[in-house]
């Protein structure tokens, strides 16, 4: 892992979101091998956006980096989705997606494979359009923030989801407890809050950077939680598959955390 955490300013700096995508969302690599950590988290949340109750007017998508990824089961449950990242080429890649702009991102097979997993992969053309239709608004947003969309004040979702992103913002377990304060903040009384955090992962890297992770455990993501005014209700572990050296992490946690009603 780097000696000091990588924060902001070098992700501002050094972020390459193409080189991103193409290293860790591909649905196989250049040996052909199954992109099974992508797969799984897929699945991971088809299952969690299933869940009763997880529907509504409005999803926040935190720490969304360049990818849509986590948003494909989402947008068959939500109406409009707020896309949120800290770093300006993430969210600039993301808006030549949405605008199908030359030289944006092939999410086709992606797309495709939830498609499946829904039951149609004919289905993909037009989640396609559903998504880019339904994704209203992109904007910055730093979660050591109170309010992370400052000075932009939102008002508060049905749901936020947020994949991969907190763990590697947060240098220490304190400012990872507030920063889900501060994203919880988000969610309205009685919302969700869906999660896809990367377990004892202490960096990743890719294009010769490396980039500091949080190493996290199942119980002090669970606390944290709670901590924010959520009660989990679902919470499930997946290994990473062995031998990647692009990144230590050991499992993978999907959560779903209902808001209670009183911040108590």
């Amino acid at each position: 892992a780097p000696a000091v955490f990588t924060g902001t300013d070098f992700y501002q700096r050094s972020f390459n979101p193409q080189e991103y995508l193409r290293e860790f969302y591909r649905l196989s690599d250049s040996q052909g091998q199954p992109n099974t950590f992508l797969m799984e988290n897929l699945r991971a949340l088809l299952k969690m956006f299933s869940l009763e109750g997880l529907r509504g007017h409005t999803l926040i998508d935190v720490g969304c980096g360049p990818t849509i990824y986590q948003l494909l089961s989402a947008c068959e449950r939500f109406q409009e989705i707020i896309a949120l990242d800290y770093t300006d080429q993430n969210r600039r890649e993301l808006e030549k997606w949405l605008k199908k702009e030359v030289g944006a991102f092939d999410w086709r097979p992606v797309v495709e494979y939830v498609c499946e997993l829904e039951g149609d992969r004919e289905k993909w053309a037009e989640k396609e359009e559903k998504l880019r239709r339904k994704v209203r608004q992109v904007l910055k947003c730093d979660v050591t923030k109170a309010n992370p969309t400052e000075p932009v004040a939102l008002p508060p979702a049905d749901c936020v989801v947020s994949t991969l992103c907190l763990e590697a913002a947060c240098e220490d377990l304190a400012t990872f407890r507030s920063a889900l304060r501060n994203v919880g903040a988000l969610v309205k009384p009685g919302g969700h809050l869906v999660m896809v955090t990367v377990l004892r992962e202490t960096y990743y890297a890719f294009n010769n950077q490396v980039f500091s992770c949080l190493r996290l455990e199942k119980k002090e993501v669970e606390e944290a939680v709670e901590g924010a005014g959520f009660d989990v209700r679902f919470s499930e572990v997946q290994p990473c598959p062995p031998g990647d050296v692009r990144a230590d992490c050991e499992a993978v946690l999907s959560l779903v955390a209902r808001k209670r009603a009183s911040s108590s």
